[in-house]
């Protein structure tokens, strides 16, 4: 087993700032939940942009943020963008953890996942892990749900998760505010009450 993974964000753990939350302990900014952080809080080895095979969505009720969370259905038509972290595998599944309401500290069995590309730990939010492939010799995982971005409502997402996600899609894919607000746009969920010229104008400096 690697002693590394990369683990590929598509929702608000693009933004660095964010996922230091999770490592070290912390309530990001915008957000209603302290998270606990990491049995080791230290950086990512690495951060590299990547475009996963599926389709990101937004969907359920996030204690964090109001509003829909961000999902990934590896099984649909399209492109996802994310932000891989190489991190340690204890890292990995504490920031699992956390992201499934569990206290971080209990190592999780990764071989099913990197093996045969999925995992399901539970019924519910972020407890499947999807492992798509391997970058530079280390295997990509990231977390969702179990069902396809079909099986239920969709839920767009709060004006702060928001600026988060466009934070780290700038920092990771270096796209414009034009490009962010088309590709958040048009995801399953934020399509509801979101345009691209409404993300656009909420992400626009001089309206922040």
């Amino acid at each position: 087993m690697t002693e590394t993974v990369w683990y590929a964000s598509y929702g608000s753990n693009m933004h660095l700032s964010r996922l230091r939350c999770y490592l070290a302990g912390g309530t990001p900014n915008g957000g209603a939940i302290t998270l606990p952080g990491c049995r080791h809080g230290a950086e990512p080895l690495r951060s590299v942009p990547l475009m996963l095979p599926g389709l990101q969505y937004f969907a359920t009720e996030s204690l964090t943020w109001t509003g829909g969370r961000a999902f990934y259905d590896p099984d649909a038509a399209g492109a996802t963008a994310a932000r891989a972290h190489l991190v340690t595998i204890d890292q990995f599944c504490d920031i699992a953890a956390q992201e499934m309401y569990r206290t971080p500290g209990t190592d999780l069995d990764l071989c099913e996942a990197i093996t045969h590309g999925r995992s399901t730990l539970g019924p519910g939010r972020y407890e499947t892990l999807v492992c798509s492939g391997t970058f530079d010799g280390r295997p990509v995982l990231t977390m969702t749900a179990p069902w396809r971005y079909t099986d239920l409502p969709g839920n767009p997402p709060s004006a702060a998760y928001i600026r988060h996600l466009a934070a780290g899609l700038t920092e990771s894919h270096a796209w414009t505010i034009g490009e962010i607000a088309t590709y958040i746009a048009t995801r399953p969920g934020a399509d509801l009450a979101w345009s691209a010229d409404t993300i656009a104008t909420l992400l626009d400096p001089q309206s922040m």
